[in-house]
């Protein structure tokens, strides 16, 4: 598509009227509450799913790629914001034994012929939460901000052709388009500064969709011990640094500063009175509560939308609102047919991981978390929200090096990192043997992250360490970043199908 037709496909949507798009959600919310309550959205059993995005890069220089859209159809993916990004979805499967065996090998089964393809162009497909090496011959900083303008429609150079990306740029929304982190600062005139992160999503169906509230409430209170366990983006690519010394940008870093770009790029700027979409999501007393939520979120880009035959095109201009409904943890609705109406929880706080198996071991601990601290009704459930939101930004911050609060089974409050963590697998453990897993195999979907807890070593941690070393041997900056960056890669490529991070230990 070139730029004049993408830009004409921009200005076509734009005129959509918001007034009457945000009437029609408002009464398919209507719709949508009384087939919740009629059970059309409960599952017999709990379900589970994974996001999972990457990026390209040259296999010989680790610079960042532009994967061409034929080459992305080819290997069967799906494009996502970036010009050099890729995401798979698997198919959603039982919570069992089997079920959580389907997801693994469904990863592994798309991920093999799609490296062997890409390898063919030279190309590597990573798995990681911040990409920093940009395109040859190009800075991160150009490559993030190049835009032009078609007839008033600003159109970012390097991110997909989907209308709403673009969209984005050109409403009254005020978001931020800028970087704010420590010692970085860019400021562009699009979101395509977001296509710097990448990340894995698990997703949970719930059995009983009006007990939504209370699996949320969970979700919550777990969301910064899982992050301090997954953090990954420590760094940005070098030139995106202000001209600050190595060793304090090493020193300030936030192990996970995905969270950051998310909120600073899309949320409107500090002191605005506009609210930040990209949050910390709230407790819901109902589901009908979580339904209003995503209905009354402020819609960026209001659309003309099409129907087809699917269920739930019933609610379509509420799906189209959930887009950019960013929450950290979020309400999902969704359904082709009505038997597979499912109301499920969207989990978006953990980067792109190491290896396949890293990223099921989350998947399987949320899942087993959802299913036995509801079935348990554990006292973290009490924990006040402003803690459960401290220990989030905490966990972004300092990864397994923060102090996190946690309310144990005993009612007591802890910060002790070993207590939270052993009580937090053995309840991932008793969940996944409530789904049918006996003891071993839930040890070992587990291992993997229990491993780091016992070395206290993330990603994040593992490539802070890298670079701190480098630094503190006169390494410039970037060539610290890139060489962190490269043998990052690397070991990436020897463990990403079969292996896990414990190996590269």
């Amino acid at each position: 598509m070139s730029a004049s037709e993408l830009a004409a496909k921009v200005a076509k949507a734009l005129d959509v009227d918001a007034a009457a798009f945000q009437d029609a959600a408002r009464e398919e919310a209507e719709w949508l509450k009384a087939e919740v309550k009629d059970g059309t959205f409960d599952n017999t059993q709990a379900i589970v799913g994974l996001e999972l995005e990457l990026y390209a890069v040259d296999a010989r220089t680790d610079a960042l790629r532009r994967m061409p859209r034929s080459l992305l159809q080819l290997i069967g993916f799906e494009k996502e914001l970036g010009l050099h990004n890729a995401e798979m979805q698997t198919s959603p499967q039982p919570l069992t034994s089997y079920g959580l065996a389907a997801q693994m090998a469904e990863l592994q089964a798309n991920l093999e012929p799609a490296l062997e393809r890409t390898a063919g162009d030279d190309m590597r497909l990573v798995s990681d939460g911040m990409w920093t090496v940009p395109p040859n011959g190009e800075t991160a900083t150009s490559y993030l901000s190049d835009s032009v303008e078609h007839d008033g429609i600003r159109i970012a150079t390097n991110m997909s052709d989907a209308v709403r990306y673009h969209a984005m740029a050109n409403t009254d929304y005020p978001s931020s388009f800028s970087l704010d982190a420590p010692h970085v600062s860019l400021s562009c005139d699009t979101v395509m500064p977001e296509s710097l992160i990448t990340s894995i999503q698990p997703h949970y169906q719930i059995p009983h969709a009006p007990d939504l509230p209370e699996y949320f409430s969970y979700a919550l209170r777990v969301a910064g011990p899982l992050l301090a366990m997954g953090v990954n983006s420590p760094f940005f690519p070098p030139d995106c640094y202000d001209d600050t010394e190595a060793a304090d940008i090493v020193a300030d870093a936030y192990m996970e500063h995905r969270v950051g770009v998310f909120e600073s790029v899309l949320n409107p700027p500090p002191g605005s009175e506009v609210a930040p979409k990209v949050c910390f999501p709230p407790d819901f007393e109902t589901v009908e509560d979580a339904i209003d939520d995503i209905v009354e979120d402020n819609t960026i880009v209001p659309m003309a939308i099409e129907t087809g035959q699917r269920f739930d095109d019933e609610f379509a201009h509420l799906r189209h609102k959930h887009g950019s409904y960013w929450r950290w943890v979020r309400p999902v609705f969704e359904g082709a047919t009505r038997s597979a109406a499912n109301a499920r929880i969207e989990f978006r706080p953990l980067p792109a991981q190491p290896t396949l198996k890293d990223a099921i071991a989350f998947q399987a601990v949320f899942a087993g978390l959802m299913e036995s601290l509801p079935r348990r009704e554990h006292p973290v459930q009490d924990q006040a929200w402003s803690v459960a939101e401290q220990n989030f930004y905490a966990a972004v911050h300092d990864g397994l090096q923060a102090e996190l609060e946690w309310i144990t089974v005993d009612g007591e409050h802890t910060t002790e990192t070993d207590v939270l963590y052993g009580e937090l697998f053995e309840l991932a453990r008793d969940g996944l043997e409530l789904r049918g897993l006996s003891a071993a195999e839930a040890r070992e979907y587990i291992r993997p992250l229990r491993e780091r807890v016992d070395r206290r070593l993330t990603p994040a941690r593992w490539k802070h360490n890298d670079v701190r070393t480098a630094v503190d041997e006169g390494v410039p900056l970037a060539e610290a970043i890139w060489g962190m960056q490269s043998r990052y890669i690397d070991r990436q490529e020897e463990t990403f199908l079969e292996g896990t991070f414990d190996d590269w230990l």
